[in-house]
């Protein structure tokens, strides 16, 4: 299908954007025949009416429309990024060993606009700017060439898209990357960094994991010290509680009271006896 195929559907679409079932017959000759490309793209704006049936109050058309957006969204990242491959290939090589990222050195301080690097991968405001920002944190002080950590970046805002949906939930979207970024830009983490850009940490991973474990491993020992810490005391207290009938419950009468001791005040004072009715649950607490 060519540019004059797609300008005639995009005016069959305006004109009869209230007629369904035309919408829907012309979204799906699109979805089906037309092969999308930035060039194309821009120059019949179909992207930017069909878009507009996002807001139909037919869902089929709604979930029609996403669809394809998503793939056309997709069609021209990786038409971008064969682009910017293409212009820096290296030179080809007869050697059978397996290639090695070769060590990117720059004069100034690493970032998209320093590395020469094109971020506006969707054309949408967001989420290039999540892929400007997680390659500008991952670029400082790296030594990976650009096109590998744009492609990182680029993984890493689409498994963020994928698990919450920028459109129809920003804020989750927002939120999830905030929780990530700080992670990645953290000075006391900066083992992570590496990880990201040399593969130990999956771009899917790193989504969707607990944020727990993407902390520094000193700061995950601590963690579980005190955890353990916290389950021993919790099971002291639980052997050391007995039940007696010399405590009456002060609101059922019944003298089958559970009890433990604990120190909560100085040396020289008595021990503060905390007791719990086992018949009705009533708790109370004595020196």
């Amino acid at each position: 299908m060519d540019s004059k195929d797609v300008v005639t559907h995009v005016k069959n679409l305006e004109k009869n954007k209230s007629n369904d079932e035309v919408v829907t017959e012309i979204l799906n000759i699109l979805d089906k025949e037309m092969k999308p490309t930035e060039k194309l793209l821009r120059e019949t704006k179909v992207g930017v009416v069909v878009n507009q049936f996002k807001k139909s109050t037919n869902p089929a058309i709604v979930k029609l429309v996403k669809k394809m957006i998503g793939e056309w969204r997709d069609a021209i990242s990786r038409e971008k990024k064969q682009r910017i491959a293409s212009k820096g290939a290296p030179a080809a090589t007869t050697s059978n060993e397996p290639k090695k990222h070769d060590k990117f050195v720059s004069s100034k301080p690493r970032s998209a606009k320093n590395d020469g690097v094109v971020t506006t991968i969707y054309g949408h405001k967001l989420r290039d700017m999540v892929i400007k920002a997680f390659y500008d944190a991952l670029a400082k002080e790296s030594e990976h060439p650009p096109q590998s950590i744009l492609t990182t970046s680029i993984a890493i805002e689409k498994e963020l898209n994928n698990l919450n949906d920028s459109e129809t939930n920003e804020k989750a979207y927002k939120d999830k990357y905030r929780v990530i970024y700080s992670n990645v830009i953290s000075k006391n983490n900066s083992d992570l960094k590496h990880k990201i850009n040399n593969g130990d940490v999956t771009p899917q991973y790193l989504v969707t994991c607990d944020p727990k474990e993407l902390a520094p491993e000193h700061l995950k020992k601590k963690l579980e010290e005190i955890s353990k810490q916290n389950l021993f005391n919790a099971q002291g207290a639980t052997l050391e509680r007995s039940v007696t009938d010399r405590f009456t419950c002060g609101k059922c009468k019944e003298k089958k009271v559970s009890y433990y001791q604990l120190q909560t005040r100085s040396a020289d004072e008595p021990l503060t006896t905390f007791c719990t009715c086992e018949v009705c649950g009533n708790r109370w607490k004595f020196s």
